[in-house]
């Protein structure tokens, strides 16, 4: 099994600027649940249209989007669907599909 989801970190305070991300507010995992099984849809990429441009992982507001061999990936035990990376998506390479209840 390929494991794509980050280690999980402890929050630390930053004490200087210079501490604080660039990019998404945290790395995924800072939250302290996994989903609570709300989300009705759910972001797929279509890598081979994905450019690379990183504007999902910059946007995304919960920080679950990471980058992966020049391309993106999703942590999608912390993705709440909001949708935001495929609306800021400039080549259209996300898309919000209905999540599967099994």
């Amino acid at each position: 099994m390929i494991k794509i989801r980050p280690d999980l970190k402890k929050w630390k305070r930053p004490q200087h600027i210079d501490q604080y991300p660039i990019g998404p507010s945290f790395d995924a995992g800072h939250l302290v649940e996994k989903n609570a099984g709300w989300r009705s849809v759910c972001p797929v990429i279509n890598l081979a249209k994905c450019t690379g441009c990183y504007r999902c992982y910059l946007l995304c507001p919960d920080g679950v989007i990471f980058k992966k061999d020049k391309k993106v990936a999703i942590d999608f035990d912390f993705c709440k669907g909001c949708g935001v990376c495929s609306f800021e998506c400039p080549v259209k390479a996300i898309s919000m599909v209905k999540e599967d209840r099994k």
